[in-house]
């Protein structure tokens, strides 16, 4: 996650796009898997999930949360030629608008509830059928952007277009698209020049980009971060190189952070919230021996940077995430269902809220 602040800026409510902008973002949707990128490497995947088409899917959700943003507290601006929703930079952000940043990153492919949590808290919820494709493939925030002055942590189905890091070699799922959807964790909007590196990265036009963008300070932000929950788990099995063609489907919990206007705070916050309060499950194939193992190394308990608020892990390391143990950034408690065999796998324990 990025280290991101929000200004203060005042909200009207209106949108700087004509309504013809907004109702052609329907007629914009359209991808295919390839499998592969330019260089024509290929990642391992199955036949199914070649019809997925990640943008398309998630320019439906762009789509409804751009002709509602004033509703959802959010703003549409065109930057250029990018079609932008700011979801809590210049704007309130509410939880509508937070919950339909979770549902793009997941690239539609799975779904994000508010509940009762424990004690006072609410509860984030996130469910998917397509775990590696909604959440490594699209909701992971992979691509660092930096461009001059300006720095975000992008997710969304467009980095399956873009392709560039590693972990598609991994999982496969690069894909080809005409409009491409993705998600700004960031403290400003994206300049011109922003929006021409990221067409540029994806090979497309820039006015077939729908971004979306939002800081770790506000309500609509912290939502999509809590949203990560299964996300985190996912990653963690990747990193610990466990057959991810083994997970079914994915549910997650972690407690909605209450927004705070100092950044490292929010972060820590937003952090803690996965890190010591999340619990996930996840339904998987084959056989009982490789669960019971690699189950105690997946909660964020495993990590030796365990245990103190990660505001003040953040600033032992100087305020650098890359120096944080990356085995930390998991849930903390996990369940394993095997659904061929009915057993089951506990590791890990939240802590109260």
């Amino acid at each position: 996650m990025a280290l991101l602040c929000s200004f203060g800026c005042p909200y009207t409510g209106k949108s700087d796009l004509p309504a013809k902008s907004l109702q052609s973002v329907d007629q914009q949707m359209g991808g295919r898997f390839t499998g592969e990128d330019d260089s024509g490497k290929t990642g391992h995947m199955n036949t199914a999930s070649k019809l997925l088409e990640l943008n398309a899917r998630a320019s439906r959700i762009f789509a409804a949360l751009a002709a509602d943003a004033q509703a959802f507290q959010a703003e549409v601006h065109s930057i250029g030629g990018a079609q932008v929703v700011d979801c809590g930079i210049n704007t309130p952000g509410g939880l509508e608008a937070g919950k339909h940043l979770a549902e793009l990153c997941l690239a539609g492919l799975g779904e994000v509830s508010l509940t009762p949590g424990t004690g006072n808290s609410v509860g984030v919820c996130v469910r998917t059928d397509q775990p590696v494709a909604a959440c490594l493939a699209s909701q992971y925030a992979g691509w660092r952007i930096s461009q001059g002055d300006y720095f975000a942590m992008a997710s969304g189905p467009m980095r399956a277009v873009a392709g560039k890091e590693e972990l598609f070699d991994k999982i496969g799922h690069r894909e080809t698209a005409d409009t491409l959807v993705g998600v700004l964790e960031a403290s400003q909007l994206p300049t011109p020049e922003v929006i021409a590196y990221i067409a540029e990265s994806c090979r497309v036009s820039a006015d077939r980009l729908l971004l979306a963008a939002a800081p770790t300070t506000n309500l609509a932000g912290c939502l999509q971060i809590a949203a990560r929950s299964v996300e985190t788990g996912l990653h963690k099995l990747e990193q610990l190189d466990f057959d991810l063609g083994r997970i079914v489907s994915g549910f997650g919990e972690a407690p909605l952070p209450e927004p705070v206007p100092d950044f490292v705070e929010a972060i820590g916050r937003t952090n803690d919230a996965i890190l010591y309060h999340s619990e996930i499950t996840l339904w998987v194939r084959g056989d009982d021996a490789s669960l019971e193992e690699i189950a105690p190394k997946i909660p964020s308990s495993a990590s030796p940077d365990f245990g103190r608020p990660f505001a003040e892990i953040f600033r032992n390391y100087d305020g650098d995430f890359y120096k944080i143990d990356p085995m930390l950034f998991s849930p903390a408690a996990v369940r394993l269902v095997n659904i061929e065999t009915g057993s089951t796998f506990c590791a890990g324990e939240k802590r109260g809220e």
